[in-house]
């Protein structure tokens, strides 16, 4: 038997960063939703288990090797061959790893012995904190780490241009970085489109180079995501991205992607 499901990137639309606990942690006030851009995943039965990417810089240790491990504590497994083809960049800010994670656990649910929801949500969070969001999709508040999470209805498409420059950023880095920073929790905002990101403060000075550039090239509002290195810009119509995205690409800021976000539906969809 063989499974497929796509991981699709998400953006945050709003994203504010409390002071650490005593645990280290930070807590976080965000609003995530997914977007077309994806990483593909194909899972199949097989005599031995087997990891194969097209992206020659993934670890050894990574995001689906750690959710085997964790279910294989639990689960007997079959043997499995699995192919992730990437598309979302790494150090980024757009989790592509956790997407990849939760679509793992999402067709792992369907390969072998049924998993409790509960499981399958601790393993989720185990995993990273992002994971969670994306065995929700769609738009959803995000809480606590990240794993207190509020699915939200699904809104009108918005058209996207996503720019990764030429530079990665650490998450735990850009962390450090943003606790040397005085500034205040901000509370969500009423308007869901009232982009907002707290490692905008932090971020690479290439970062907002990008964002202006978008802005020039038409975009309505323009944001850091997550913890970056990604920028994405708004725009009104498909064509004002399409053409945003070939302008872009044009000035070689770095890697260029047209994507729009997508529904709860289509986030989730595995065959």
């Amino acid at each position: 038997m063989k499974w497929v499901t796509r991981c699709p990137a998400k953006i945050n639309l709003f994203l504010a960063v409390g002071p650490p606990e005593t645990n280290g942690y930070h807590p976080i006030r965000t609003l995530f939703q997914a977007i077309s851009l994806a990483d593909t995943l194909t899972v199949k039965l097989a005599e031995s288990p087997s990891l194969t990417c097209n992206w020659p810089g993934l670890p050894a240790e990574n995001t689906l090797t750690r959710v085997l491990r964790l279910i294989q504590e639990y689960v007997d497994l079959p043997p499995l061959a699995i192919t992730l083809h990437k598309e979302i960049p790494a150090e980024s800010g757009l989790g592509g790893g956790s997407s990849n994670a939760a679509g793992l656990l999402r067709i792992l649910s369907r390969v072998g012995p049924a998993l409790e929801p509960h499981f399958v949500a601790d393993v989720a969070a185990a995993v990273g904190a992002d994971v969670p969001f994306f065995l929700v999709g769609g738009r959803a508040r995000g809480e606590g780490y990240g794993e207190q999470l509020t699915p939200l209805a699904d809104a009108a498409t918005l058209e996207l241009v996503i720019v990764r420059p030429k530079v990665g950023v650490s998450t735990p880095a850009a962390y450090r970085a943003l606790d040397q920073e005085p500034r205040d929790w901000r509370n969500f905002p009423s308007d869901p489109l009232d982009l907002y990101n707290d490692f905008e403060r932090v971020a690479p000075c290439l970062c907002g180079e990008v964002a202006e550039r978008l802005v020039l090239a038409g975009a309505e509002k323009a944001l850091l995501s997550g913890s970056g290195s990604a920028v994405y810009g708004v725009f009104s119509t498909v064509e004002a991205a399409d053409r945003a995205a070939t302008r872009l690409d044009r000035e070689a800021l770095g890697q260029v992607w047209r994507a729009h976000t997508i529904t709860r539906q289509e986030s989730l969809w595995i065959s």
